[in-house]
């Protein structure tokens, strides 16, 4: 029997962008769809489709992902941001690794929509270079995993104050849990470098991830 899926979005206060990847995915694996609101947000429209589930949870991505994970029963999760986009080669390698069903970690090759700086294809290659060779793949890359194995490295950090998706990569990798690169690609806006400037946004991103990878480098080695 093929294993059931859940894809789980979390959106913080004011966030519609999910609206645009709904439509994407109505064809992923007849899968459930657990929208995360922020608690205290107002009621979403009723016309949804009946796939999908909305849970509030408190402010926090990893406590948004957490609770959406413990809003369904599925076998497989999928974390997906808000302002992601999909195509068909993506939901086909995802119905792939799914019916696989491997105790393994699969993540997507991130692209960029064209809502940014054009420099941001460098950031492109910087991405699944971080992700293919230095095993690092990060939540905007669209984390797959089945439940067993996300209950066993105990779900999202949510002590964390950011990075929870790095430090969930991390307890993967103490744990001798597969990485794997699905070579299909998912898509993200690009807005936050048009924001803030694409080399301050670039340099901000290239210091954080830095400063955690030490960080869950030393928690690594710890006994």
């Amino acid at each position: 029997m093929q294993p059931s899926l859940a894809i789980v979005i979390p959106a913080g206060p004011g966030d519609e962008a999910w609206q645009g990847l709904l439509p994407q995915l109505g064809q992923a694996h007849a899968a459930d769809i657990v929208l995360v609101v922020p608690r205290g947000s107002p009621e979403l429209l009723a016309t949804l489709p009946a796939n999908v589930t909305v849970c509030s949870a408190p402010a926090g991505r990893a406590r948004q992902l957490n609770a959406g994970a413990m809003a369904t029963q599925a076998d497989w999760l999928w974390f997906v941001h808000a302002d992601s986009r999909v195509t068909a080669a993506t939901l086909a390698a995802l119905r792939r690794f799914v019916a696989a069903d491997p105790d393994a970690i699969g993540y997507f090759d991130l692209r960029f929509l064209d809502d940014g700086p054009r420099l941001t294809w460098l950031n492109t290659i910087g991405a699944n270079v971080r992700s293919r060779w230095l095993g690092l793949p990060f939540g905007d890359q669209g984390l797959l995993l089945p439940r067993r194995v996300f209950a066993a490295l105990g779900g999202f950090d949510e002590s964390e104050p950011d990075g929870e998706d790095h430090a969930l990569v991390w307890a993967a990798r103490r744990a001798r849990v597969p990485l794997v690169a699905l070579r299909a690609p998912i898509y993200t806006s690009a807005r936050k470098y048009a924001r803030g400037g694409w080399w301050e946004t670039t340099r901000g991103h290239l210091r954080l991830t830095c400063m955690q990878a030490w960080r869950f480098a030393r928690l690594r080695r710890a006994p």
